[in-house]
């Protein structure tokens, strides 16, 4: 649903198109590059607003209609 990447100067963040797309306001302060936001590593992670994405992301794949076998 989301996925997190450690780099030197920052932790990427990754929600998918969709998810980037319903926060873009929120995430309007940071550094985004294809797909992936940048938190500075130098700075709190926005965890409240990781929370919200991720709590998105289940919703939206709870909606998702089930594959058949």
């Amino acid at each position: 649903m989301v996925y997190f990447a450690a780099f030197e100067n920052h932790v990427g963040f990754y929600a998918t198109p969709t998810g980037h797309e319903e926060f873009a306001e929120e995430l309007s302060m940071y550094n985004q590059v294809k797909g992936a936001v940048q938190f500075p590593i130098d700075q709190p992670v926005p965890l409240g607003l990781i929370a919200q994405m991720v709590r998105f992301r289940v919703q939206e794949n709870l909606a998702k209609p089930k594959k058949s076998n």
